[in-house]
């Protein structure tokens, strides 16, 4: 009986993460496969989607169809040459995550796992590490200082740390990390609510191609950088889009959660050429979000204008 559920639940699995676009990435020939490439691992922000406790329509029309709902953002880093895969950001939806990695990639080895900050769609699967779980052995977790702060002295965290279930790995500001076959990655702080930690997006460094994940930020504009030219010195960028308008969650005081609503990232980008617009991939999507559904007509526009929304397990070549 047992093993009988265990099938029933390998074929829900199966039929709700291999719709047209996925199987076509599932059938790939994995196993002889070169180089290097970034998977989108999920779309949503921190709560995933469907979210706890919404009765509003966007939540309630997949309330009974599980298959439509979205994972907590994430990407990973497939290093195809050396069988081994970087995970960015320990969602709470990181065993799925995981699982589908080494599933899909069999034989590959979690590498490393890079955070970007304290947040709770950010850091908290690290629990799936742990002692009551798989009792990982020394996973490398790249931190800043903050951040890695924060898991060495605040429970349960901490006892990861004792345990060696993961062994954290100091990275700084703008100062490269070299990973085996040519593959880099920087940090780089960018301005956020940064209660417990400091918080960074990534720029993921391969052979041919370089990619930009920010999935948090505040508003562009306060940023030291400016976004446009970042996305100008990059083939993909993976950009917050939390919220699409202000009016998403009347019950709340928007200015208490800033992000870059998605027309003003839009405003920043209008007078760019269309090959600059593809490059960015909209991520980390509020379950308000109309970007989420893609009978809508933000969803509708967005994409006429020429950028993407991202999509679980869609690939891309470093």
């Amino acid at each position: 009986m047992k093993n009988y559920w265990v099938l029933i639940l390998a074929l829900l699995m199966a039929h709700c993460y291999s719709t047209s676009k996925e199987d076509n990435l599932i059938k790939i020939d994995k196993q002889n496969k070169k180089g290097q490439e970034i998977i989108v691992l999920g779309i949503a922000q921190d709560a995933g989607y469907p979210q706890i406790g919404c009765k509003k329509i966007c939540c309630t029309s997949i309330d009974n169809d599980h298959c439509k709902g979205e994972w907590v953002s994430c990407l990973g880093l497939l290093d195809h040459d050396s069988k081994s895969f970087y995970i960015f950001d320990a969602s709470p939806d990181f065993d799925k995550q995981y699982d589908y990695l080494k599933n899909t990639y069999s034989g590959y080895q979690l590498a490393g796992i890079f955070l970007t900050h304290a947040h709770i769609g950010h850091y908290t699967g690290l629990m799936q590490l742990g002692h009551e779980a798989m009792a990982a052995k020394n996973v490398p977790v790249y931190v800043m200082p903050r951040m890695g702060s924060f898991l060495e002295n605040n429970g349960p965290w901490s006892q990861l740390v004792k345990f060696n279930n993961i062994q954290l790995m100091p990275i700084s500001n703008e100062e490269s990390i070299a990973l085996p076959n040519g593959l880099k990655v920087i940090p780089f702080l960018v301005p956020h609510r940064d209660e417990f930690s400091e918080t960074v997006g990534f720029k993921i460094i391969g052979i041919n191609n370089t990619a930009l994940f920010i999935p948090d930020i505040n508003k562009w504009n306060i940023w030291k950088k400016d976004i446009v030219q970042e996305v100008s010195k990059v083939n993909y960028a993976f950009l917050d889009a939390t919220f699409y308008e202000e009016a998403e969650l009347p019950s709340r005081n928007m200015s208490e959660i800033p992000h870059p609503f998605v027309p003003e990232t839009k405003a920043l980008f209008s007078k760019s050429e269309s090959f600059e617009k593809a490059k960015i991939h909209f991520i980390h999507l509020n379950h308000s979000n109309p970007l989420l559904r893609e009978n809508t007509k933000a969803y509708s526009e967005t994409i006429s204008q020429g950028y993407y929304i991202s999509k679980t397990f869609e690939l891309y070549s470093l």
